[in-house]
């Protein structure tokens, strides 16, 4: 394994307490395979840095207009204007934005970088049973740079666990998932085609990966959006609850109403948002889902 290997890091969370067990530090690597209608992170999605947008913070000055190598930049109608074919993220208009208005989403750390970073906490995680949670993006798909970082981690006694979308079939990549000491694993819906009208890629290989994990005893915590109009029906959520069953090793069912506290980075970053951002689970919805998963054995939530 190379030690050497840089990561892109767009997110670090320090103090978290939703990412699994205890006290957590968790790092979000750029860069998924899955491109959900709904992702509330869609600057982990592409595998390369891209420019930040914070037009409310945009005064409209065009000194970054001046200061592009790329002349990516325009002023129109007293914000900036970023031409993304054309711009490499070379980050000089960040560091003279006076306002903050640009700012790189991706910045690449060493393993031995991110680990001296991640161990700070080492206490708070000792203290609480926590640790450090690798997502994303999609942090099976980062094997050079994650599992250098889990051994000196683990080397160091501290707990690692995984967020993943479970759609890997590298050696590599499913090595991140069998060495990992937690696995939060998304389950988008249970609809072959309306996963891949969703998120763009077959549940196939996702569940195949999930059933291997539950036959290794890997603890794991599910983790489902719930956006209706997508994957919120009763037939298909019933249908999850059963065919989470024969999971033995699931500890726990998190379940995600949907939300619009990802929506501003669409416009940040020049994607559109297709998701009418109207919707929302009404509370009795979403207790009479949790109470459904209940019945079926499983410790369940809301939220995550």
């Amino acid at each position: 394994m190379c030690e050497t290997a840089k990561g892109l890091i767009f997110n670090k969370v320090q103090g978290s307490f939703v990412d699994g067990w205890g006290i957590r530090t968790t790092i979000f690597l750029k860069g998924c395979p899955l491109k959900c209608k709904w992702c509330c992170n869609p600057e982990g999605q592409s595998f390369a840095p891209e420019l930040k947008v914070t037009y409310d913070k945009c005064d409209g000055c065009g000194r970054c207009v001046e200061l592009c190598p790329q002349k990516a930049l325009t002023v129109k109608e007293g914000r900036v204007v970023v031409d993304r074919n054309a711009c490499n993220v070379c980050g000089q208009c960040a560091d003279f934005c006076w306002t903050g208005a640009l700012e790189p989403f991706g910045r690449y750390y060493t393993v031995d970088e991110m680990f001296e970073f991640l161990q700070r906490d080492a206490a708070f995680y000792a203290s609480s049973g926590g640790g450090v949670t690798i997502g994303g993006g999609e942090a099976t798909w980062h094997p050079d740079f994650v599992l250098p970082l889990m051994e000196k981690l683990h080397g160091v006694g501290i707990h690692v666990a995984i967020d993943t979308c479970g759609y890997v079939d590298t050696p590599e990549g499913l090595r991140i998932l069998k060495d990992a000491d937690l696995l939060l694993f998304d389950i988008k819906g249970m609809d072959p085609k309306r996963h891949i009208e969703n998120t763009g890629v077959s549940n196939e290989l996702i569940w195949r990966n999930l059933r291997m994990l539950g036959e290794l005893n890997r603890d794991i915590i599910i983790r489902m959006p719930i956006i209706p109009g997508y994957n919120d029906d009763e037939k298909e959520l019933r249908q999850a609850a059963e065919a989470l069953t024969a999971i033995r090793s699931i500890r726990r069912v998190d379940l995600l109403p949907v939300h619009q506290f990802g929506r501003v980075k669409y416009d940040q970053i020049g994607m559109d948002y297709t998701v009418d951002p109207t919707l929302s689970i009404p509370e009795e919805r979403q207790q009479a889902i949790k109470a459904m998963f209940e019945s079926y054995g499983f410790r369940t939530q809301i939220g995550g």
